[in-house]
Order: structure tokens, then sequence, then C-alpha cells
């Protein structure tokens, strides 16, 4: 069984679905560690109600990047983490962390990359006024949503989609397959190099 930690910054939807996942056994993991960069984020309280350990921290606490990586880093390797999960953690990964879980970082994006990188996608398919939108899970490297594609979702945007009613499908098809992809992950090792699953 793998140590995996879970970064997130907001609510940590997708935290909780990890967390239900293993306590039901369909995720084969030990989540060790919540990584938080937002002291009042919600994923918090959800981290202290599994009785799962957090290391919260301000950036602008620290003089760079480097800095608080480090001290990142040191927890990690303190609670024996051998991979990371990002769920809603809205920053870039910085080199430190890169070399060292090189492979071993992976996100889940609210749009079908590269359509709609970074910030708001949500928000951004619907300026577009795009038919479909949709999640995709991949490796994490320096760029922003730029890594490996694992696998790709596809979400209907109906005619007068809101941006929750949008929201709330993405979230429920990121909850049931980010989880299924982990244990996939987790258990047979790389699938992008073994059978790249495409969009659905």
């Amino acid at each position: 069984m793998k140590k995996i930690a879970v970064f997130a910054s907001g609510s940590g939807s997708n935290f909780q679905a990890i967390i239900d996942v293993v306590q039901t056994g369909d995720l084969d993991a030990d989540i060790s560690l919540l990584v938080c960069d937002k002291p009042g984020a919600f994923a918090i309280e959800r981290a202290r109600g599994a009785g799962i350990p957090s290391f919260v921290f301000s950036a602008k606490d620290y003089p760079s990047k480097e800095h608080f990586e480090e001290e990142i880093l040191a927890q990690l390797k303190a609670y024996g983490v051998e991979f990371i999960v990002l769920a809603g953690y809205m920053r870039l990964i910085g080199p430190k962390l890169l070399a060292a879980y090189k492979g071993r970082i992976v996100n889940v994006h609210p749009s079908l990359l590269p359509a709609f990188p970074g910030k708001d996608a949500i928000g951004q398919a619907l300026a577009a006024k795009v038919k479909w939108s949709g999640i995709t899970i991949h490796y994490v490297d320096e760029g922003m949503d730029t890594g490996p594609i694992i696998i790709q979702e596809r979400v209907r945007i109906d005619e007068n989609e809101t941006r929750e009613s949008l929201q709330q499908k993405i979230q429920k098809s990121e909850h049931k397959l980010y989880p299924s992809i982990l244990q996939m992950l987790l258990t047979q090792g790389d699938v992008l190099n073994d059978t790249k699953a495409s969009v659905n």
C-alpha cells in the first residue's frame, strides 16, 4: 500500500472523494498527509475529520517558492510519502518537488486539455460557448497543466448551462474517475506507457 499526499487549496471535494474510496477499500492507498496552502480552507477540516495529518502554510510567510517547497519536501519525507495527488491545488509545482517526485505527481483539471488551462477553466469554457467540457487527469510537469495526459472524460455543456450546474457535472465525473485512475497508477504503475486512455 503506497503512502500518498494530497495537495489542496480549497473546499477539498476531490480530497473527500479520495478519502471515501480509501475508507471503502476501493483505493489501496494510505493518505499520509494533506498539504494545503490556504490556512482557512475547508480541506483542512476534512483531513481533521478523517484523522489525516496536515501541513498548512501560507506562501507569503516564505521568501520564495524554493523555501516553502523545501519545507513541504521535509514533511513528505517525514511521513514517507511516495506519491503526490493534486486535488484543487492552485500553485505550480516547482523544480524541487518535481525532481524529488518525478513521474509521481498527478493532477485533475476541469477541462479537456490543452483547452482552457489554468484558473477558472469552467468559466473559460462557458465564455467560449463550446459544446463540450470535461476533465483531464495528467502527470504534472513544470508548466501550467501541460503534463502528459493519462485520461480524459467529456462532459456535455447544455443550453442555458450555468457555472454551478457545469461545475456539479464536472465534479461528479472527477469524483468517480480520479480515484479509479489513482488505483491503477498506484497498483499497476505507469499506465501512460502501457495503455494510454483516450477521450471517452
